[in-house]
């Protein structure tokens, strides 16, 4: 049968705010493609990497680029060729696999072997602001078992120190994660990770801009660390090893659950742990990438509730996302 690809840019409001080192967010614009045979219909969805130069209109422009190679027979293993890792490969790798499992009746985990899936503790994020601000953040989730705070923020180490015992006081039970977003690169690294090492946090993700991850070698890291901005595909293991001890794994920044699967395997054969997130997104993105949580240790993926999400989404129920239905994807 011949297949038709065609593309298309949605755009999600952001509930109150989203705010990182980089700035903040009031809206999301994703870009979802569709592989139709006719009979069957795959969807994927994927989310520009804007620190990487990408935006939803490059990622459509891209999908449309390569409507004739999908109606050609191209697969999911001609896209490394075909596209660049990012949000159009992501979308249109993640439409095949959905199109194949429609088309054979097999949802994908059976597929790959996975066990059926469960649901998962998944990190809620607190947005970077004042302490007054986070604490608030913080206290109307103190329910949630793991939160992932955002740092990096203006005032440098002693104001994120500031905001993470606000965060602490607020909800002073839950698992505490910290993202800096590449911002303490001008830090004393080994020193503030001494510093928060007692108010309990498990792990922190990418303390240093990606390419200075050098700076890292050698350090006594009371916290784990984790690389995020400095890992998207197997290409970037190698800069990865001894200097991190976890990775944090994107679909859109692998450019698709193929090389996502990939990377967490080649990550396990180096001894490297792996938290899976998102870039916000709705539930039509989590759904591939639940397959790849399943086999990690840390899962990031609240991007639907940041957001309006679109209707008939994941079920979230207290700090637990449950398992995709056939009906959303795969």
């Amino acid at each position: 049968m011949v297949r038709t690809l065609s593309a298309r840019i949605e755009r999600f409001p952001v509930r109150g705010a989203f705010t990182i080192s980089r700035g903040a967010k009031t809206h999301v614009d994703v870009v979802v493609a569709e592989v139709t045979d006719g009979m069957h219909i795959g969807r994927g969805e994927g989310t520009a990497i804007y620190y990487k130069g990408d935006c939803a209109a490059l990622a459509l422009a891209a999908l449309t680029g390569v409507t004739g190679a999908v109606a050609a027979g191209a697969g999911r293993g001609d896209l490394l060729a075909l596209l660049p890792a990012g949000a159009a490969r992501n979308a249109l790798d993640c439409a095949l696999w959905d199109l194949e499992a429609k088309q054979s009746g097999i949802r994908v985990w059976p597929r790959l072997g996975l066990p059926v899936p469960q649901p998962m503790l998944t990190a809620y994020t607190i947005s970077l602001g004042d302490p007054a601000a986070m604490a608030a953040a913080a206290a109307a989730m103190r329910g949630r078992e793991l939160l992932k705070v955002k740092l990096g923020g203006d005032g440098g180490a002693a104001a994120d120190m500031e905001r993470l015992v606000a965060v602490r006081r607020a909800a002073p039970d839950a698992r505490l994660i910290v993202d800096a977003n590449e911002a303490w690169g001008s830090t004393d690294i080994e020193r503030t990770l001494a510093r928060i090492a007692p108010l309990g946090v498990e792990l922190v993700e990418q303390p240093v801009p990606a390419g200075r991850d050098a700076e890292l070698e050698g350090l006594r890291c009371a916290v784990p660390l984790a690389a995020d901005e400095s890992c998207h595909d197997r290409s970037s293991l190698d800069a990865i090893v001894g200097r991190y001890r976890f990775i944090n794994i994107k679909l859109d920044k692998a450019g698709g659950l193929t090389e996502a699967l990939a990377l967490r395997h080649a990550a396990a054969a180096r001894g490297l742990g792996v938290m899976t997130g998102c870039m916000l997104c709705t539930s039509l993105a989590i759904a591939p990438a639940f397959l790849v949580g399943m086999q990690g240790i840390y899962v990031d993926f609240d991007g639907p509730l940041l957001i309006e999400d679109r209707p008939h989404g994941l079920h979230f129920e207290g700090s637990d996302v449950f398992p995709p239905d056939a009906a959303l994807w795969g």
